[in-house]
């Protein structure tokens, strides 16, 4: 059974597209590896860690929405000492969940690093086509533009067979700033990460839920908003980022979901005698106050 539950009007449903294993000293950044090693208990003889892909579906105001698309399944390689072999489930845990590819309206990525957009596309007869094939992939024009004409750092996570299939089947809808997709679901910038990072922000009938993209990679990088990944390309950027997006969802009681923690990735930050605290929420309690499980 997968992670259902409800922001007032909205049916929410986390799907994981699997599990990839990265560096835990590139996860924590500058942070020394004395500091962060007691709470990462599951690293391999490579010194990496499991890596959540956790995808959001949301149905709502007449449309459905699909946020991030994980790794997929096109190709078993990845940048440097990735291990991406248990990737590609987010199609099939779409399907057990009753939610087809042609059911999906609007495909919005938070970023286009091949470990959110990787499920964009599939391989059908040989040929790269979009994975859903209905949908409208929205996505930032600056993202857009940065991932088209990547750098010597960003070549090997920007891939064109992700992407360049959208555009050729004309299902691209660039857009530049916070954009709100549905009434009541909202891109949002979150620059830090990359220039053009958003998160999403879904709102109704007195609940709030926040898809943080890669504001965090580890639940501890929410209670200690010093600790960056060095996959961030701004990390100044990302701390003040990070630091207003936190501190809403604390104000607002938010139904966080993280596309990179353990699936399904669902918590909330409260203070706890004034320090900021990850708490996970189990299936069957997820929502505000007037939320629910469904």
């Amino acid at each position: 059974m997968g992670y259902w539950f409800r922001i007032g009007d909205f049916e929410l449903l986390v799907v994981s597209d699997g599990v990839i294993r990265q560096d835990a000293g590139a996860t924590f950044g500058l942070v020394p590896r004395v500091m962060w090693e007691k709470y990462v208990p599951d690293i391999d003889e490579k010194y990496r860690l499991p890596v959540g892909l956790n995808s959001l579906f949301i149905r709502g105001g007449g449309k459905t929405v699909l946020v991030d698309t994980g790794c997929g399944d096109k190709s078993r390689s990845a940048p440097g000492a990735m291990d991406i072999e248990h990737t590609g489930t987010l199609l099939e845990n779409l399907r057990a969940e009753g939610v087809a590819p042609e059911d999906v309206d609007l495909v919005i990525n938070s970023h286009l690093h091949f470990d959110h957009c990787g499920g964009n596309t599939v391989v059908d007869d040989g040929k790269l086509r979009p994975a859903f094939p209905r949908a409208r992939y929205v996505i930032q024009k600056g993202e857009w533009e940065a991932a088209t004409h990547p750098n010597d750092r960003t070549r090997g996570t920007y891939l064109a067979e992700n992407i360049e299939p959208l555009d050729e089947a004309g299902q691209v809808d660039l857009v530049e700033g916070d954009t709100e997709v549905v009434p009541g679901v909202r891109m949002v910038r979150a620059p830090g990460h990359t220039d053009d990072h958003v998160v999403v922000e879904v709102e109704s009938g007195g609940d709030y839920a926040l898809y943080i993209g890669e504001l965090s990679q580890h639940p501890v990088q929410l209670e200690r908003l010093a600790w960056i990944s060095a996959f961030d390309t701004m990390p100044l950027v990302s701390l003040e980022t990070k630091k207003r997006f936190v501190e809403k969802a604390i104000e607002k009681n938010a139904t966080i979901v993280s596309v990179h923690h353990e699936y399904p990735g669902v918590g909330r930050v409260r203070l706890d005698d004034g320090k900021r605290k990850w708490e996970e929420i189990s299936n069957g309690s997820a929502g505000n106050e007037n939320g629910a499980a469904l």
